[in-house]
């Protein structure tokens, strides 16, 4: 099988990491804000030239946002998650 850096279309869903089911890719390539997921190179390279399709559809600056700054621990997120409930109690 020739692997291109052509997209599969949405009737080919694989598992996604973060929520459990799957999803096609075009969900993956808008996940965050109109950005691509930070974990997409890391599912999809299997299926298709993934890494080599974001570095022409990104530009240099959200390339770097996406795939260069480590994601922020889970237990980060939860405490970050708690003490925003906890400020917006006391209003």
């Amino acid at each position: 099988m020739i692997r291109t850096s052509e997209p599969p279309g949405d009737d080919y869903p694989i598992r996604c990491r973060k929520l459990g089911h799957e999803v096609p890719f075009s969900y993956c390539r808008c996940e965050c804000g109109g950005l691509p997921c930070s974990k997409s190179i890391d599912c999809w390279y299997d299926h298709f030239l993934v890494e080599d399709f974001f570095r022409t559809e990104l530009k240099p600056g959200e390339w770097d946002r996406v795939f260069m700054n480590p994601p922020k621990p889970k237990v980060l997120t939860l405490v970050d998650l708690i003490e925003q409930a906890k400020r917006s109690d006391k209003i």
